[in-house]
C-alpha cells in the first residue's frame, strides 16, 4: 500500500545530494573519436520522425535547471488544482529527467522541502509533488520485491480475467492499432495517444484515461499498453511504467478499484473543459470504435466472473 510507504518515507533522514562527479577518462577501444555528438549520426533522418521530440525537449541538466526554477516561481503553487488539467501547463515535467538522471530525485526532494518551508504560500504545492515522487520510489520498491511484475498480474487471480492480446485475432489487432494511432473516436484519448506519438509524453491524468479505456472498455491486456508505452515515452521507466499500467488495470499494488472505469467524455468535460487539449492534438474526430457503456458493462461482468471462479478455486 502506498500511503504506509510514504509515511515511513516522510520519517526517514533523506541524505544530501553528492557533488557532482569529476571528468573521468576511458579507454578509447570502439568508442568514436570524436565527442561531437552530430559526428555520431545517432539522429534519425529520412525521415527524421523525431522532430517532435525535438520540438518538445531539451536534454542536459541546464535545461532541467530551468525547468526547475520555473516551477519554483511560478507553478508549484497551482499545482494542487493544476496538475490534472493537461490543457494548461501545471505539472513539474520533470518525469524525462528523472528518467534519465538529468535530476536526482534526492535533489528534487530536498529542494521541494526548502521551498516549502521557506514560502508557506508554495507549501502545499511543494508536498503534492513530494507525494507524486514518491510514488516513483514506490514502485521501484515494488519491483526490487517482485521482479515478476514486469510480466506477470501482482494480484494472481487477474489470470482469469481474459484479456485479450496482440495477435489474438483480427479483431483485438485493429482495435490495438485504433488505440495506438489515437483513433478511437472518443477525444481525450485520441488526444493523449497523439500528444504521446508527436512529443514522446502524455499528461499522467490523460495516462491513466486512456489505460483504462484499454484495459476496460477495449478488453486489451496491460502489457500489450505497457509495450507501447515503453516504446513511446521519452520517460519510460522500468519500474513506474508497469506499477502503473497494473495499477490502472487493477492487478496490481493499491490498485484502482477495478469498477473505477475512466469515461473520456466526462474527463474531458472536467479537466479540459473549452476543449484546449482535445483541439490541439485531436481536432477531427473519427466514429467511435466501442460504446462506452456496453464496454464498461462487460468488463465489470468479466471481472465478476473472475472474483467467482477465484472464489470456487479458494474452498
Amino acid at each position: 500500500m502506498f500511503t504506509p510507504f510514504y509515511n515511513r518515507l516522510l520519517e526517514q533522514n533523506i541524505r544530501k545530494p553528492l557533488p557532482a562527479p569529476e571528468a573521468q577518462s576511458y579507454p578509447q577501444g570502439n568508442l568514436p573519436a570524436s565527442e561531437d555528438l552530430a559526428s555520431w549520426q545517432l539522429l534519425p533522418h529520412s525521415p527524421n520522425w523525431a522532430r517532435g521530440l525535438e520540438e518538445a525537449w531539451e536534454p542536459g541538466e541546464n535545461a532541467v535547471y530551468d525547468r526547475l526554477e520555473l516551477l519554483i516561481d511560478s507553478i508549484i503553487t497551482q499545482y494542487p488544482k493544476k496538475r490534472d488539467r493537461p490543457d494548461v501547463d501545471g505539472t513539474s515535467a520533470l518525469s524525462p529527467a528523472l528518467r534519465w538522471g538529468h535530476l536526482s530525485p534526492v535533489v528534487l526532494w530536498r529542494e521541494l522541502g526548502r521551498v516549502a518551508s521557506a514560502d508557506p504560500d508554495k507549501a502545499l504545492g511543494c508536498y503534492a509533488l513530494r507525494r507524486q515522487l514518491a510514488w516513483r520510489e514506490f514502485c521501484w520498491h515494488l519491483l526490487f520485491r517482485n521482479p515478476q511484475m514486469l510480466e506477470q498480474n501482482l494480484r494472481a487471480e487477474f489470470d482469469d480475467y481474459g484479456w485479450v492480446e496482440a495477435g489474438e485475432s483480427k479483431e483485438a489487432d485493429a482495435l490495438i492499432a485504433s488505440w495506438n494511432r489515437g483513433e478511437t473516436g472518443y477525444a481525450m484519448v485520441d488526444a493523449g495517444m497523439k500528444q504521446l506519438w508527436q512529443t514522446g509524453w502524455m499528461h499522467n491524468r490523460v495516462r491513466m484515461l486512456v489505460g483504462s479505456f484499454l484495459v476496460k472498455n477495449l478488453g486489451v491486456h496491460w502489457k500489450v499498453g505497457e509495450k507501447w508505452f515503453w516504446d513511446t515515452l521519452v520517460d519510460a521507466d522500468l519500474a513506474s511504467n508497469s506499477a502503473n499500467w497494473q495499477w490502472v488495470a487493477g492487478s496490481g499494488a493499491d490498485a484502482a478499484p477495478f469498477f473505477r472505469v475512466f469515461n473520456p467524455e466526462v474527463q474531458g468535460q472536467k479537466f479540459d473543459p473549452q476543449g484546449v487539449y482535445r483541439g490541439r492534438f485531436a481536432p477531427l474526430s473519427c466514429d467511435p470504435i466501442v460504446d462506452l457503456r456496453e464496454s464498461r458493462q462487460n468488463a465489470l461482468e468479466a471481472y465478476e466472473q473472475m472474483r467467482q471462479l477465484h472464489r470456487s478455486e479458494q474452498s
